[in-house]
């Protein structure tokens, strides 16, 4: 029978520790290390609802992309049932339940969040974005084709509620992904010769440089760029321990909606 820390010990081997930035908080954050183990949910992130459909599945282990917790963005000064953070750890502890969450490494390891983004959206000839790890560039098949035909694709392929997109009057067809926010590698990608940056969390003066810049911007949502991982995370454990039977979440979804503006 698996253990959390032999599940834990694959998941490094996927995404090592060591590629985690130093604010990062990566690897079995909640639990036992020998706990058994014999029923998996994976998700994006943890949030109440993941942790009722784990004690409903009789799971005794999530394995999530962004930390349950992070003393760099929420000090755990308390463990209390009347606050949201208090009241979700309090939940995973009261049910056996151990948390791991591979965030950072994952985003820059082969393999990972920024691969499975570019699998998503079929691009070939992959190459890296950054010097750092994160982020990848690759080439659309049928390109060039034009910002608003291929920003429809996009969000065809990631499942999106919708998208945002600035227009350099540039076609597209070298093509940079960044799963989650990486709006600071807009430069990086055009001088690396990309029309177009696919990512997320952009900022309206983002959009309103990307013109000048000479490059065209995608924002596709947090959750749709990298929720794709979900499946690598599956798999990976799935072809390591067949004997453990993993499920992904199903009552985590995109939580932003868009109002869509009619013809008038």
């Amino acid at each position: 029978m698996q253990t959390v820390e032999t599940i834990e010990n694959r998941l490094f081997q996927l995404a090592p520790k060591a590629g985690a930035m130093d604010w990062d908080n990566v690897g079995l954050l909640v639990g036992d290390p020998a706990q058994a183990v014999t029923r998996v949910l994976v998700a994006l992130d943890i949030t109440e609802p993941v942790v009722r459909e784990a004690i409903s599945l009789g799971a005794q282990l999530i394995v999530a992309h962004h930390p349950v917790m992070n003393c760099t963005w929420l000090p755990v000064q308390t463990l209390r049932e009347d606050t949201p953070q208090g009241h979700l750890l309090r939940s995973l502890v009261r049910s056996d339940i151990s948390a791991i969450c591979m965030h950072t490494n994952l985003d820059v390891a082969s393999g990972g969040v920024n691969d499975a983004l570019l699998d998503a959206l079929k691009l070939v000839d992959p190459g890296p974005l950054a010097p750092d790890g994160l982020g990848r560039v690759g080439t659309v098949p049928d390109g060039p084709l034009p910002l608003g035909e291929y920003a429809k694709r996009v969000s065809e392929q990631l499942h999106c509620n919708g998208v945002r997109y600035a227009d350099a009057g540039i076609p597209v067809h070298r093509v940079a992904v960044g799963g989650g926010a990486c709006a600071e590698y807009a430069a990086e990608a055009r001088s690396l010769g990309c029309d177009t940056f696919v990512t997320a969390d952009l900022k309206y003066h983002d959009f309103l440089n990307a013109v000048p810049q000479g490059i065209n911007l995608i924002d596709a949502g947090h959750f749709p760029t990298e929720n794709v991982v979900c499946a690598v995370l599956i798999k990976t454990l799935q072809d390591t321990f067949p004997d453990l039977t993993i499920q992904k979440s199903t009552s985590l979804e995109e939580v932003i909606q868009y109002d869509v503006k009619g013809d008038s």
